[in-house]
């Protein structure tokens, strides 16, 4: 779609735009509720709903790019909305979950995914130019579904959580999914394979757990993190 001012766009396409922002802000409501689900104790309808926001947040930033949000709707800043929708659903919400659920056995241990996603979110290459993440990009929402469903000790989820915190500060680049110049289709349909994995083993644990469908769904994870290995460079960088 070509790009046109606020005052050359269609009515028809005004609507669009505001709709796609609000499509990003709904990530908050589902943060809120999110955390209402956790406090009644609804651990896997709260892992169900931060796969929601996950999934928002993964078509927002094409149906922005698509509409042209920016030149449509100047007045507002589409990433400084997404941000904050981010900073609660990836860093917040989970962080919540895993001293509810007892994954961290101190609260004293939050401040580790709070304070290195406070930096990773302000630091003004968090994406860089050439469309990656700069540091672990604050998935703690992945991380906590992860705790939850297999069961992680106290200790070792606490090891994983101040690891990946450190990580943030460590300037290697991870994908960015939506962004992806190399194997986007085959990216896209793993991680609509591992959502599904996913779902199906929050839905159906009974029947998931001798399919041991979380472990299975390990394997994006780590595709991911080969495909940021790769693309990002980690071993010209490590060198």
């Amino acid at each position: 779609m070509t790009s046109a001012t606020a005052s050359e766009a269609k009515p028809s396409r005004v609507i669009l735009a505001w709709g796609v922002h609000l499509f990003t802000a709904s990530g908050a409501v589902i943060a809120a509720v999110t955390l209402q689900q956790l406090m009644a104790g609804h651990h896997a309808s709260a892992c169900l709903l931060m796969l929601a926001a996950l999934a928002i947040d993964s078509l927002d930033g094409t149906l922005a790019r698509r509409v042209g949000v920016a030149a449509v709707v100047p007045e507002i800043d589409g990433r400084r909305l997404d941000d904050i929708v981010d900073f609660l659903n990836y860093t917040v919400t989970p962080t919540v979950f895993m001293l509810a659920i007892g994954a961290l056995p101190h609260w004293a241990w939050s401040a580790f995914p709070i304070l290195a996603s406070c930096y990773g979110f302000s630091q003004r290459q968090a994406k860089t130019d050439d469309d990656f993440f700069l540091g672990f990009p604050s998935y703690w929402n992945v991380v906590a579904i992860y705790v939850w469903l297999l069961g992680t000790s106290p200790a070792a989820a606490t090891a994983w959580v101040v690891a990946l915190a450190l990580a943030v500060f460590v300037p290697l680049k991870y994908v960015y999914p939506s962004k992806l110049r190399v194997a986007r289709g085959a990216t896209l349909v793993l991680a609509c394979a591992w959502g599904l994995l996913l779902v199906a083993a929050l839905v159906l644990p009974e029947r998931a757990r001798p399919l041991r469908l979380a472990e299975v769904s390990l394997a994006f994870p780590i595709y991911y993190l080969a495909l940021s290995a790769w693309l990002g460079g980690w071993f010209r960088a490590a060198r």
